[in-house]
């Protein structure tokens, strides 16, 4: 899908379809206005036709529009007006590139973003939302099946012409979060006999010949053992795939600017290892590296956008299976950072591969860290999949955070991260235990992860509620937290 801005007026740009916004009530949105007027009401008799309200979610496509370039328009229902905000004008954009997907419509001026208080970022958050309204996952079906390709390939965002420049620069941020969020998705999306951590490896490398400032390294066994990272490496013990340590340098900024980091869980799946999982659902657990390709999709989409920002990212790629050789309840290990972990339970084993890669991540004495897990089925309890975990060291980073997901829509909730909750990880055998017990999963876990993060500023995203939709018809990664990670990253 291809985006241009354009200044010309909206009724004479040339396309075959014009998207504009109706308020609840058959209210005229700006746009609508502008087509309406021009084509002597023929916007007004369709909806009074057809009895369209301009509720929430509705669509209808008026043919045959006189007087104007794009004969066909798209009524676009936005609902009531004073209850619009940006995150129902980007589902609203979700919505219309549903639509627009099955249709033969091979243009479309897109005018939505108008009807938001600030146009530029109604600008950026509608064409990221087009690109995940248009995402179908198709990689794994059989020669049978024909795959859909939307007939839609060209959208033209309309600008004023004093607005034109920041309209350009929000449209292009748009567009690289959109591909990000979509790489993001696929990889979540492809199942554990698919995405392993070598094919993770190699994509990563794909991804540092394809973009001149990006450096990508893959770190095998051999040498995580020689680094000490007894932790990751016990994880991978039961699994006949071996464990990768995945960095990619992103140099965009100048030279000797600190980097940003981003740490990424890669549980490529996680059937518990010997505390095993139940089997209802088990499926899901290919979404376990979401983390992880979250780290791929926020790199990517700095990579198309160019930014000047110099960002480090680090995924630990494992599968956690039972096996022979696999940890054992009341194990313990050593981790990279000298400290030892008694093992009380094989299912928490995603904290097991992080604070090793966060100790790794010190040698590029990072101005601030962010480790983003699908750690607990706590947090889907305390937070549902609405909003991110949130738990961190320093007050600077968690206010940069809350600000980005204000700005990008992406919600996060604080938790805190009291000494209470990490006395609960005293063990009388090693120097931790890697649970907690049954209170505050969530909160321990991050208290966990704390231990390894005293040497630089971080925070912890905890997406186990927001990496991916349940359910047999709607299952699916949701690139979550891309948006929130490249506002945050930018504007660091």
């Amino acid at each position: 899908m291809h985006f241009t801005v354009k200044t010309d007026a909206l009724t004479e740009i040339t396309a075959e379809c014009a998207i504009v916004g109706i308020y609840e009530g058959s209210e005229l949105g700006k746009a609508a206005k502008d087509f309406d007027a021009k084509s002597k009401g023929a916007l007004k008799d369709a909806m009074k036709e057809t009895g369209f309200k301009g509720k929430q979610g509705q669509m209808q496509l008026v043919l045959k529009v006189p007087n104007v370039a794009p004969t066909r328009v798209l009524l676009v229902g936005l609902g009531k007006r004073n209850q619009l905000d940006d995150i129902k004008l980007a589902r609203a954009s979700q919505a219309t590139a549903k639509y627009l997907r099955d249709t033969a419509i091979k243009s479309a001026v897109y005018t939505l973003h108008t009807e938001a208080s600030d146009t530029t970022r109604g600008a950026r958050d509608g064409v990221a939302a087009l690109h995940y309204g248009f995402y179908k996952f198709e990689e794994c079906r059989g020669k049978q099946y024909k795959k859909e390709t939307p007939a839609l390939k060209k959208i033209l965002v309309a600008a004023d012409k004093k607005d034109a420049t920041a309209i350009r620069k929000a449209v292009k941020e748009g567009d690289a979060i959109g591909i990000g969020v979509k790489f993001t998705r696929d990889l979540g999306n492809l199942p554990g006999n698919y995405c392993t951590p070598s094919y993770l490896a190699t994509e990563a490398k794909k991804m540092g010949r394809a973009y001149e400032n990006l450096k990508v390294s893959v770190l095998d066994e051999k040498k995580m053992k020689e680094l000490g990272m007894g932790s990751l490496l016990s994880v991978s013990k039961g699994s006949r795939e071996p464990a990768k340590l995945i960095i990619f340098e992103y140099k965009g900024g100048k030279k000797n600017e600190a980097p940003h980091a981003i740490v990424g869980k890669g549980l490529t799946f996680d059937a518990g290892g010997i505390s095993l999982k139940p089997g209802p659902g088990m499926d899901e657990m290919k979404y376990d590296m979401c983390g992880g390709a979250s780290v791929f999709g926020t790199i990517k989409s700095l990579c198309e956008m160019g930014a000047k920002k110099n960002v480090i990212g680090v995924v630990p790629a494992s599968e956690n299976l039972p096996d022979g050789d696999a940890n054992k309840p009341g194990d313990i290990v050593t981790s990279m950072s000298g400290q030892t972990i008694e093992i009380l339970n094989t299912d928490a084993e995603g904290r097991l591969i992080l604070c090793d890669a966060l100790t790794y991540t010190e040698r590029f004495k990072p101005a601030s860290v962010i480790d983003i897990a699908t750690l607990t089925g706590a947090c889907v309890v305390a937070l549902g999949s609405h909003a991110t975990g949130l738990l961190g060291n320093d007050d600077g980073v968690i206010n940069s955070l809350k600000t980005a997901a204000d700005k990008s829509g992406d919600r996060v909730w604080q938790l805190p991260l009291w000494e209470e909750y990490d006395r609960q990880l005293d063990s009388p055998f090693a120097d931790m235990q890697n649970i907690g017990g049954k209170e505050a999963g969530t909160i321990t876990a991050g208290c966990f992860l704390a231990r390894f993060t005293k040497k630089f500023k971080w925070a912890h995203l905890d997406v186990a509620g927001t990496a991916w939709n349940s359910g047999s018809s709607e299952k699916t990664a949701t690139g979550r937290p891309v948006p929130l990670l490249v506002r945050y990253l930018l504007d660091a």
